[in-house]
């Protein structure tokens, strides 16, 4: 289990590999992705600064992330965990 927060480098792999829109790797509940104003921002912003943005500051991640061998999960949904957990 990896607990420091994820370098840019390493978000743009999971990106890459989890064929998710990048939105889904920000925390959108989060209490600093509403003060900065992201919710506005991030549309005008290339996916680069959004993944440069995120690598600065692990509280802007959406938690949970399991990365596999193969796959990413971003956010817990049972089903979908069961589903590449125990296949």
């Amino acid at each position: 289990m990896v607990e420091e927060n994820p370098s840019s480098w390493e978000l743009e792999f999971w990106w890459e590999m989890s064929d998710l829109p990048l939105k889904n790797f920000f925390n959108t509940s989060g209490v600093l992705y509403k003060q900065l104003g992201l919710k506005d921002k991030l549309p005008q912003m290339t996916a680069e600064e959004q993944l440069q943005l995120l690598g600065t500051n692990g509280l802007l991640v959406k938690r949970p992330l399991l990365v596999g061998e193969d796959f990413v999960l971003v956010g817990f949904r049972e089903e979908e965990w069961q589903n590449k957990l125990l296949r």
